[in-house]
């Protein structure tokens, strides 16, 4: 699945929203974009209705957006990895310290899936662990808190969410297959005192998926989570609910994912030292899922033949991820159109906003493709017929827009629904729930 994404992230900076599709001019400009999507040549966009807009209170909702672009999508037959939550969630729900926002999330989730029932493949809520990390532990986005209790609500909360959306998105649509997209990350100590840091960092960086999964985490991040707010009951309705088996392992890499961290738990950027495909066979072997590369870009800063070499090598990694026989089902160039705004830290001036251009796109603000935007065109149109003989590979049983109402394919939910799924009246007492 060759893929690549309209940034919906939509987090609160220092109170102001930072709406990655209002500064890019989606909203005006979305039928072309939807356009540079085809004729890029991907059958794959990431994509969905920013929460904070659709979702206006709980039971009342504004698609109009959605049915806009999903239409086009749907006439296109490209089929959409609908991303329902990137960074940031609705005024009225305030931030992820909400209690009650898995609830309000999983009913939007469910609403979702009901109007839109042809749409199979979903990202419910992107990048778990950096969201709990930047809003509640370095105080950056949302409700921008630094301490351990913040962070642990935040990411029990998104988890929560996440779950639930699963829960009610398969009782609508029993085959639905979800991609996760978490940061494939490393720490490396940089001197034998920092050991217990780095060992510490890469322990935590499984958290998200952990409790998605329902793996068990390891004792010291056990106790962790417990010393900062999770009750035990909340962590065994993780443990119990299992839905890893409609899931892809989706892997983010950019550089900034390795770091080197000191005595003291300073962390500095490692650069490429192990690299994508080193790194995302400790996730594959740590959870057996398929694995998806589900963002990639340019390093921050730089452009031109810079980003072409870099989509080339980041290709290269998934290929031997591939060949060394773990199941790879994807590869992402994240996002299709330039960001605006955002930077390494976070920190960012509200006023400055628009005059800040980091040139990661395929294309850029005013829809001109960049070089890596041809690269990834031909790239694409070389490799996208690889046969399975010729590569491990694993045929997604995916369902295209236009074969929806087939006989075949409606028997075929009518199966798994009838024997396969479960239900959220067979799941575990939810502590969540409200």
């Amino acid at each position: 699945m060759f893929a690549t994404g309209i940034d919906s992230a939509a987090p609160m900076i220092d109170g102001i929203r930072h709406d990655q599709m209002e500064l890019t001019g989606h909203y005006e400009r979305w039928d072309s974009d939807i356009d540079l999507v085809k004729d890029m040549g991907t059958r794959y966009l990431r994509f969905g209705p920013p929460v904070h807009r659709a979702y206006q209170a709980h039971g009342r909702y504004d698609w109009a957006h959605a049915d806009a672009v999903l239409g086009r999508l749907y006439d296109y037959n490209i089929i959409p990895i609908a991303d329902l939550c990137r960074l940031g969630v609705p005024d009225w729900i305030g931030d992820f310290q909400n209690p009650d926002f898995p609830r309000h999330f999983a009913a939007y989730a469910r609403a979702f899936a009901k109007r839109y029932p042809w749409i199979q493949l979903y990202a419910p809520v992107s990048t778990i662990f950096v969201t709990a990390f930047t809003s509640g532990k370095m105080g950056l986005l949302n409700e921008a808190r630094s301490d351990d209790a913040s962070f642990v609500t935040a990411l029990k909360h998104l988890c929560a969410a996440c779950v639930m959306a699963m829960i009610e998105i398969l009782d609508v649509r029993p085959d639905a297959i979800f991609i996760q997209s978490e940061r494939a990350a490393y720490f490396h100590a940089d001197s034998p005192e920092a050991i217990g840091q780095a060992e510490t960092l890469n322990a935590m960086r499984f958290l998200a998926l952990d409790l998605i999964y329902g793996h068990r985490v390891e004792s010291g991040m056990y106790e962790y989570l417990l010393d900062n707010g999770m009750t035990r009951t909340e962590y065994r309705w993780f443990m119990e609910t299992r839905l890893g088996r409609h899931c892809v392992l989706g892997t983010d890499y950019y550089p900034a994912n390795e770091r080197r961290v000191d005595a003291q738990g300073v962390r500095h950027p490692a650069g490429e030292t192990l690299g994508y495909d080193d790194i995302v066979v400790q996730y594959h072997q740590r959870y057996r899922l398929p694995v998806m590369h589900t963002e990639t870009s340019v390093p921050q800063g730089l452009d031109g033949e810079a980003s072409v070499n870099w989509l080339w090598k980041e290709w290269a990694n998934a290929l031997r991820v591939r060949n060394n026989g773990v199941p790879l089902v994807g590869f992402t160039w994240f996002p299709l159109i330039d960001q605006i705004g955002w930077s390494e830290s976070g920190r960012i001036a509200p006023g400055d906003l628009r005059d800040r251009i980091n040139p990661v796109g395929l294309y850029d603000v005013n829809r001109q493709r960049r070089p890596v935007g041809d690269a990834y065109r031909q790239l694409i149109r070389d490799w996208r017929h690889l046969l399975p003989a010729q590569s491990v590979c694993l045929l997604m049983p995916i369902v295209l827009p236009s074969e929806y109402e087939e006989p075949m394919a409606r028997h075929r939910r009518e199966l798994i629904h009838r024997y396969y799924a479960r239900r959220p009246e067979d799941m575990p007492a939810n502590p969540f729930a409200g």
